[in-house]
């Protein structure tokens, strides 16, 4: 009999040794290292194994030190570990030999590799634990989903999104608000044109014209765009635009700031970035624009996200940086008009 591809995705085969005591486990290691959307993807699905366990329970997480400060400021973890190195390679390795002796002698009873990657699986061998399971890097299905199964797995029991998160601290964000012209009478929607490549950069004058039919349905809003330098051109246009109706962030928080704000929102509008992830982990109204980028792996999972995407074209998930036709018609097609129709449904 032939393996349809139908069939592969209703049976994903997960390396796994499940959990078979009869017991809860007593100590849990979750590995995530990079990009920061990946680690976020992740904190969902193990906010729900938290609260499926009991308190005693210990669950640790094993991750980069640039996507350090979202895990670390959620009440969800005992411990977060951090492997130094930045994106090197050589030096991630010495990093994580160097924290083995620790990890070792907390005598994990289940390790979750959410990576899949050679240091993820060194450290996961080395601690024998007497339950594991790994991430399927390469089926097409969504990383969130991926996630979910890869917990499953382990033997841990069902498992869903949480989108629920209590954090340890604000960061100060009401005061870099209104530092910033907050009306705390409004509501806050993020306009986020950050996507890595031209071909996934919808038109900063679309995000004007949307910016322009959102105000007329909803007075009562002002404009957020957080991020890096990258998007400062597209900040300071739509700046120029909307003046005090648009809070321009760029590069004035932190990435836990950032994840603390996103929680006071009410929609967000974003290219594929590491944001988009986290205002859709929050469960935050999300309408996702992605152009080049591969929908199966990256799309916004739950009923409070929409996603307009290019899988319907023959040229569609291309992953190209630069379009080949010149246009980015997968992405351009999208009106302004139109999106802001697709926005109101998550919002009424």
């Amino acid at each position: 009999m032939s393996i349809t591809i139908q069939n592969l995705l209703q049976s994903p085969v997960v390396p796994a040794k499940p959990w078979k005591k009869n017991t809860p486990p007593r100590s849990i290691l979750a590995i995530r290292m990079h990009a920061i959307g990946d680690v976020v993807i992740t904190m969902p699905y193990l906010q729900q194994l938290r609260n499926s366990l009991p308190l005693d329970t210990r669950i640790d997480f094993l991750t980069i030190r640039e996507a350090y400060p979202i895990p670390s400021n959620i009440q969800l973890f005992n411990k977060v570990y951090i492997i130094g190195g930045g994106r090197n390679f050589k030096k991630q390795v010495c990093c994580s030999a160097l924290l083995l002796p620790k990890l070792f002698f907390r005598h994990y009873d289940v390790v979750l590799d959410l990576q899949n990657g050679f240091i993820s699986n060194w450290v996961r061998k080395i601690l024998m634990p007497k339950a594991w399971s790994v991430f399927d890097k390469v089926s097409p299905r969504a990383a969130g989903e991926r996630t979910r199964l890869t917990i499953e797995a382990a033997g841990l029991g069902e498992n869903f999104a949480d989108t629920h998160f209590t954090l340890k601290s604000d960061l100060g964000i009401e005061k870099i608000l209104k530092e910033n012209a907050w009306d705390e009478k409004c509501d806050l929607v993020i306009l986020n044109p950050a996507g890595a490549f031209e071909t996934r950069n919808w038109p900063a004058e679309n995000y004007k014209q949307f910016a322009e039919l959102w105000l007329q349905q909803f007075p009562a809003t002002q404009f957020l765009i957080m991020g890096t330098d990258l998007i400062a051109p597209k900040s300071k246009y739509l700046k120029a635009i909307f003046g005090n109706s648009l809070i321009n962030l760029v590069s004035k928080t932190t990435l836990a700031q950032a994840f603390a704000i996103i929680q006071k929102t009410k929609f967000v509008l974003s290219e594929d970035s590491g944001l988009m992830h986290m205002a859709w982990i929050s469960g935050i109204p999300i309408l996702a624009l992605f152009g080049s980028t591969r929908s199966d792996w990256s799309r916004p999972l739950g009923a409070h996200s929409l996603l307009l995407n290019s899988s319907d074209l023959e040229c569609g998930n291309c992953m190209l940086e630069v379009c080949k036709y010149g246009d980015v018609h997968c992405l351009t097609r999208y009106s302004p008009e139109y999106v802001f129709e697709k926005a109101l449904i998550l919002v009424k």
